[in-house]
């Protein structure tokens, strides 16, 4: 899970049961800001491990340039090897569990790293868009025909502690729906795509 808070807020606490967040700092954000490397950790958390060789074939990429940025990642603390899988000629690469979480007025006093925020809000906006105009590209069978939803309300009026509250209510709804990693999963469940963008509008009229 990527989270993004373009202000300063507390985060709402992880379950119990789930590692803690990584909050970025430059250096990590630095690391990570990056397309390629984005889509690689994504490959990672989505699909499971995998090799630089595997990861070539889906991303296009050299297995040279892909090597080099699994490499960056693990330096970042974002991947690790699993052990006890592969050669020393195959290495196989696994995604670190939790949520990753960015705060962009942490970096209001470092241009270079705001540099590297508009690199990883751009990317991570794009690839969020991806993944929904791929399911609605998709074609889907019986129940799952109408199971999504794609909605949005532009016109709400809160305070910015309502808009806290509405984001942390909204995120603790989806952990209420999360299935806990130990249970056996259902036959009839399915990957699904949950975002929630919770953010001010800006009018024309007021700065």
């Amino acid at each position: 899970m990527n989270e993004h808070r373009p202000e300063k807020h507390p985060a709402t606490p992880a379950p119990k049961d789930e590692p803690p967040r990584r909050r970025l700092d430059a250096n990590s954000l630095r690391g990570l800001a990056h397309p390629l490397r984005m889509q690689l950790l994504d490959e990672l958390r989505l699909h499971g491990p995998s090799t630089s060789a595997r990861l070539a074939e889906r991303t296009g990429e050299s297995t040279g340039t892909i090597s080099w940025h699994l490499r960056h990642l693990a330096e970042h603390g974002f991947i690790e090897e699993e052990t006890g899988r592969g050669t020393k000629r195959e290495r196989w690469w696994r995604a670190v569990r939790g949520a990753i979480t960015l705060t962009a007025t942490d970096f209001e006093q470092d241009p270079g790293a705001k540099a590297a925020v508009s690199v990883y809000q751009a990317e991570n906006l794009r690839r969020q868009y991806q993944r929904v105009a791929d399911s609605l590209a998709a074609e889907w069978e019986g129940d799952w025909r109408n199971a999504g939803l794609v909605s949005d309300w532009s016109n709400l009026r809160l305070t910015p502690a309502q808009l806290q509250a509405l984001g942390d209510e909204l995120a603790a709804v989806v952990a209420r729906h999360t299935p806990d990693r130990d249970a056996a999963l259902d036959p009839e469940a399915r990957p699904a795509i949950v975002q929630i963008q919770v953010l001010p509008r800006k009018e024309p009229d007021r700065p």
